[in-house]
């Protein structure tokens, strides 16, 4: 299931500095961040075996997650959190705000042949 975890912060004077290397369970194999989102929903879909982790770098945005037994709604509203999703997470991304950058850090190369694009079956929708 879909879990927040918290990103090591240094704060001082000088603004701020999040660590992500050691965190991640996985090694990284594709960076691809979302930006500029009008009212749409981005995502809809689960993986056969991408691992992600997914940084609201600025602004913010919500993820509906459904895993065929649990759904949950996280919000990303700040740097220093990362959203993991596991392959079997069924997830849509949306209301961004107009500033939102939304970076994904993802286990695997983008490959079409992963993506599974039909909900779980009995999967509540978020109403969008």
């Amino acid at each position: 299931m879909a879990r927040l975890i918290n990103l090591k912060t240094f704060t001082d004077s000088r603004g701020n500095l999040t660590v992500i290397e050691r965190v991640i369970p996985f090694d990284i194999k594709r960076i691809f961040y979302i930006y500029g989102v009008d009212d749409s929903v981005r995502g809809g879909h689960r993986h056969k075996k991408t691992i992600q982790a997914a940084i609201c770098l600025k602004g913010s945005c919500k993820i509906y997650n459904h895993n065929d037994r649990d759904a949950h709604e996280f919000i990303l509203d700040s740097a220093d959190q990362c959203l993991l999703l596991d392959p079997a997470d069924w997830h849509q991304m949306y209301d961004f705000t107009e500033d939102a950058m939304l970076m994904v850090l993802a286990s695997e190369l983008f490959d079409a042949d992963d993506y599974i694009y039909e909900p779980y079956l009995g999967a509540a929708l978020p109403m969008l």
